[in-house]
């Protein structure tokens, strides 16, 4: 269970690779307006509603235009005025109105709950997206970057459903149901109106494929910045120490004028599609005032006509002036739409056919003829061939960079060898899902993870289930019991931004104890004590070899003192075993090995 955590651990250990950038840098060509209406359709019920609601509420709108023309001509009839007839219409266009606002009411607040439910559910999706890809995807992409995609991508599609896609959905059946009014109370007047409808649509239309990539350009702007503001955050003690403050400062202001230049052309030119509509619709209402007021003299229409028709041009033009009004907000939603469903499209890890749970192992592996390169071009271990049988101590040494940990990836399945085959228990672990293969491992990082939570909560991430009894069994096993005890709320103690209150020899004898309560036959110490003073490291090593006790260890170490007594060394150098055996075996060969211990010691 406990080597769930390495996914994060792990990350900036690996090289990118250039075919993994190309991938992503494929046009994305699902349509992202079709993958939102998929979401829509899991709440089909609530969407139907609205549906009704929607139609219902704008054809009770589009009622009172025909009774306002209807009033105007009972004042205006040869016989006088007819006061009964105009209160009467006054009267009925009142309720029509009432009831149109009130199931518009009833409507924005259901979309608004829909909406919520729409983007819990895609923010959900997202992150369960995340934890199934694989490590070497997550290792090409900035965590500002993923950060963004559930954040403020999310958040702006969410804005585009509670508000954009009402007054779109609203506007369509309000232009139908304006146009057949329009054509009811004269054809002659629609002639000449509809001159101007493909006008405002070609402007429209055509401003809105200028600007949509636009606002593409500004997510990822935005998903930059706040990628390299993360990295910064995450360093700024080493910032601070090397005096860099100035050069970070000016490496961000120029990311953020960038930001900010994306966000300025995506809002300019947006915003300069509303006016131009506006100006071919108010053209649209002059030309209908000349000819509407031609055939009154004429007498070939009445003036309440001319009235209601003018307010049906008006509902007609309305959401096309909306539409091109929040064009930017909807050509945002549709790029952040498009950065969601292209991560929610990424691969997923999956498992070879007819692969098998591992259940609990003897622990024995083995590496045969292993050759691996996390680029086809560059290969990083060459023919690794080694055994270790269960319960035994495999300690895994040599130069930064000559493939130690690319070993324990390929052990894990975060990667998988180019050739060879590894086995456990005699059996090739590809035909194991990773989830059970990751199962049967512990592991204990030089980086240590805690997270937000008591520390009891941390300690009992080890196993489902744990008792308080074996979470306090752990801690004392792993030297870490009596401090604990000592804090002011024990072991309900609050650890916040990953454990920053301990020093880091304590966080690590937390994460060993957390492994000891791990029920897995196999272990994994990936420097685990490089970051500790010598007396911390006496009580890690002491926590440690309990912790092996029974199981199949894999030790990666650069202080030799922590692996003299390991079953067997194997000395890694240029992604090759150059030699192996025992501490006093390799110390009597006099090779690498031994330079390398009397650089340490001597």
């Amino acid at each position: 269970m406990c080597a769930c955590i390495a996914l994060r651990a792990m990350k900036g250990v690996i090289s990118m690779t250039d075919k993994s950038n190309a991938e992503m840098k494929k046009p994305f060509k699902k349509d992202v307006v079709i993958r939102l209406a998929g979401y829509f359709m899991r709440y089909k019920v609530s969407v139907v509603i609205c549906f009704v609601l929607m139609i219902v509420s704008n054809a009770l709108a589009l009622i009172g235009p025909y009774l306002a023309g209807r009033a105007i001509n009972a004042i205006d009839s040869p016989g006088g005025v007819d006061f009964y007839a105009v209160f009467t219409y006054c009267a009925l266009m009142a309720v029509f109105y009432v009831c149109s606002s009130v199931l518009s009411y009833v409507l924005s607040v259901m979309l608004i709950k829909l909406s919520q439910k729409i983007i819990r559910s895609m923010r959900q999706d997202v992150f369960d997206k995340i934890l199934s890809l694989p490590v070497g995807y997550l290792d090409r992409m900035q965590a500002g970057d993923l950060i963004n995609r559930i954040s403020y991508d999310i958040d702006t599609i969410n804005a585009s459903l509670s508000n954009d896609i009402l007054q779109a959905a609203s506007g369509i059946i309000t232009v139908i149901g304006a146009f057949i009014g329009m054509l009811l109370i004269s054809p002659g007047l629609l002639c000449a109106f509809i001159v101007t409808i493909p006008l405002s649509v070609i402007i429209t239309v055509k401003r809105s494929r200028s600007v949509r990539p636009l606002f593409r350009k500004r997510s990822q702007s935005l998903a930059k910045l706040n990628g390299y503001s993360e990295e910064m955050l995450s360093g700024v003690k080493t910032i601070k120490a090397y005096g860099r403050q100035e050069v970070m400062i000016g490496n961000f202001s120029q990311r953020n004028k960038d930001a900010v230049d994306a966000f300025y052309n995506a809002d300019y030119y947006g915003s300069l599609i509303g006016p131009s509509v506006n100006l071919v619709n108010n053209l649209g209402t002059v030309l209908i005032s000349t000819v509407g007021a031609l055939m009154y003299i004429s007498g070939a229409i009445l003036i309440g006509d001319i009235s209601s028709f003018l307010l049906y041009a008006k509902r007609f033009s309305g959401p096309i002036n909306e539409y091109a009004n929040i064009m930017g907000e909807i050509q945002s939603a549709l790029a952040a739409g498009e950065r969601v469903f292209r991560l929610l499209d990424a691969q997923s890890e999956k498992d070879f056919e007819n692969a098998v749970a591992l259940g609990m192992p003897e622990g024995k592996v083995e590496f045969s003829s292993v050759n691996f390169g996390y680029t086809a071009d560059k290969r990083i271990l060459h023919d690794i061939n080694f055994t270790a049988e269960s319960g035994e101590c495999v300690a895994i040494v040599g130069p930064t960079g000559g493939g130690k940990t690319s070993i324990v990836n390929l052990l894990m399945r975060f990667y998988d060898p180019d050739e060879g085959e590894i086995k456990i228990d005699g059996v090739n672990i590809n035909r194991f899902t990773r989830s059970s293969l990751r199962a049967a491992f512990c592991m204990v990082l030089q980086d240590t993870w805690l997270f937000e939570g008591t520390i009891y909560e941390n300690i009992a991430y080890g196993k489902r289930g744990a008792t308080k009894q074996e979470v306090e069994n752990a801690a004392d096993a792993a030297h870490i019991g009596d401090f604990i005890r000592s804090l002011p709320d024990g072991f309900d103690t609050l650890l916040t931004d990953g454990g920053v209150n301990l020093s880091k020899g304590q966080r690590q004898l937390l994460t060993v104890a957390r492994a000891m309560l791990s029920p897995a036959k196999m272990l994994i110490l990936d420097e685990a004590t490089s970051n500790v003073d010598t007396a911390t490291e006496l009580l890690i090593r002491d926590a440690m070899n309990q912790l092996m006790k029974g199981k199949t260890g894999f030790v990666i170490a650069h202080r030799l003192s922590t692996i003299k007594n390991a079953d067997v060394i194997l000395v890694v150098r240029n992604g090759a075993i150059i030699e192996r055996g025992k501490h006093e075996e390799l110390i009597a060969k006099d090779g690498f090995y031994n330079s390398i211990y009397k650089a340490q010691f001597e």
